[in-house]
């Protein structure tokens, strides 16, 4: 069976079992490790993509549900996602990151989050960040980098980051 969708903007047509999980398509397939592969169970958010925006787990979605899609992983959103290239650069300042397998989940999560919420205080980021799990620097300095984005924005005058 044949599915073709959209991945980080282009063109994407996977021919085979329409159940594979997106996250092996994506790193086997398409070596695209950035999207990390650790639970495969759903529960640490380390493989979040956006498709159509919204955040879903690549390790539970399988191939086949996306045609005619638009897949976004964390190597798209680096090239094309003004919030998430923010947020990385917010990570690194604040030093949000240790091991990094969280970094990426995290960045497609709270990108998503800061579009639509650009005035927020630090609990609402820390909602925002369920299902997203970090075991190295815990959540302080990553609920740190969103607040200095939201910041950011309120102090450039702009409505939205």
């Amino acid at each position: 069976m044949s599915t073709t969708f959209q991945l980080n903007g282009e063109t994407c047509r996977f021919d085979g079992d329409p159940m594979t999980p997106l996250i092996d398509l994506l790193r086997c397939q398409r070596f695209m490790t950035g999207t990390k592969a650790v639970c495969r169970e759903g529960f640490c958010g380390a493989c979040t993509v956006n498709v159509e925006g919204e955040p879903v787990l690549a390790c539970l979605r399988p191939v086949g549900l996306l045609e005619g899609l638009s897949v976004m992983t964390i190597e798209g959103a680096s090239r094309y996602d003004a919030e998430a290239q923010l947020l990385q650069a917010a990570f690194e300042r604040v030093d949000a990151v240790q091991c990094g397998m969280c970094f990426p989940g995290m960045v497609m999560s709270l990108s998503k989050f800061l579009r639509e919420t650009p005035r927020a205080d630090r609990n609402a980021v820390k909602h925002a960040m369920v299902g997203n799990i970090c075991r190295c620097t815990g959540y302080e300095r990553i609920v740190d980098a969103v607040m200095e984005c939201l910041a950011e924005a309120h102090s450039a005058g702009g409505a939205d980051v």
